[in-house]
């Protein structure tokens, strides 16, 4: 297939580009793709969404965006993360809405931040209730710019993407540092829920959507065992052979993050029904299964 990725050179993206490099006929979008194509060079790289055919299309996948948890949302971050995501993903959709011959998918990343704060109970891709903070409203927008690119030429899928263990970057990449010198732990009293997985998996996801052709609408990239933030904690001291000493106060989080500190102090407990029933098989289904397949 001619796929092209967008955030190609991002966590997610570059673990694509290694598993679909010899399968596929890959284009990527960068900043710099000079620069780029010296790491990937069996890749098509272009700077721009315009500079691409997308008669010459089989699929798209869309991953581009500013991390969202990369420091105080300042209004200018804000506005960078919202538009890094939105504008590209309206650009994507009106390019393939306007080809004679479009790609027959788009797979365009999304969060599960898109069901905003949520209780202990769990929850899958029939929740019609959303908490309208900032997470969500990114989400939301992210989604419908990227359904009016279905049509009965294109398929669309929403993939509400959890926590992604890996040992490359990511979330852990941030964490492992203070476990390993024994200062982790729990944030705020800990029972917020953290939907995760491991890279190894959404990879295998996003392979598993490309190629059932049926496949539509939105589907949650979890395991399909989150956990509280205090196992996580307890998990990957475990793993690091460290103690897990001192939690993170809730008013310690707001004093250094802001508004940013409720992606930490809320979570939700999210499902994957719609994978599982569509017959996916995750690899890593426990976390602490998990911890332990990965270098850290």
């Amino acid at each position: 297939m001619r796929i092209l990725l967008t955030g190609a050179t991002g966590l997610i993206g570059q673990a694509l580009l290694q598993q679909w490099q010899h399968q596929h006929q890959l284009f990527a979008i960068s900043r710099t793709p000079a620069k780029a194509s010296g790491r990937y060079p069996n890749v098509g790289w272009y700077q721009q969404v315009s500079d691409i055919d997308f008669n010459q299309l089989d699929a798209v996948v869309n991953l581009a965006g500013e991390p969202i948890a990369n420091g105080r949302w300042t209004e200018q971050r804000k506005q960078l993360i919202c538009q890094s995501r939105w504008q590209l993903t309206e650009q994507i959709a009106s390019q393939i809405l306007s080809a004679t011959t479009p790609p027959q998918v788009l797979l365009n990343a999304s969060a599960v931040g898109f069901y905003g704060r949520q209780d202990s109970g769990r929850i899958d891709e029939s929740c019609q209730t959303f908490y309208p903070d900032f997470g969500h409203d990114v989400c939301a927008r992210w989604e419908n710019l990227a359904n009016r690119a279905k049509s009965e030429h294109t398929r669309v899928c929403l993939v509400r993407i959890g926590v992604v263990l890996s040992s490359q970057g990511g979330a852990l990449a941030k964490m492992v540092p203070a476990y390993k010198l024994g200062l982790g732990g729990k944030l705020g009293d800990g029972q917020q829920y953290m939907s995760w997985i491991h890279l190894a998996d959404l990879v295998q996801i996003f392979d598993f959507l490309l190629q059932q052709h049926d496949a539509s609408g939105v589907y949650n990239a979890t395991a399909p065992m989150a956990v509280t933030n205090q196992q996580f904690s307890k998990l990957l001291a475990e793993r690091l052979g460290r103690p897990e000493l001192l939690p993170m106060p809730a008013m310690m989080l707001r004093l250094m993050f802001g508004e940013m500190a409720d992606l930490l102090l809320y979570g939700q407990q999210v499902y994957p029904q719609r994978l599982l029933d569509a017959g996916f098989s995750f690899r890593f289904n426990q976390l602490r299964q998990a911890l332990q397949d990965l270098s850290l």
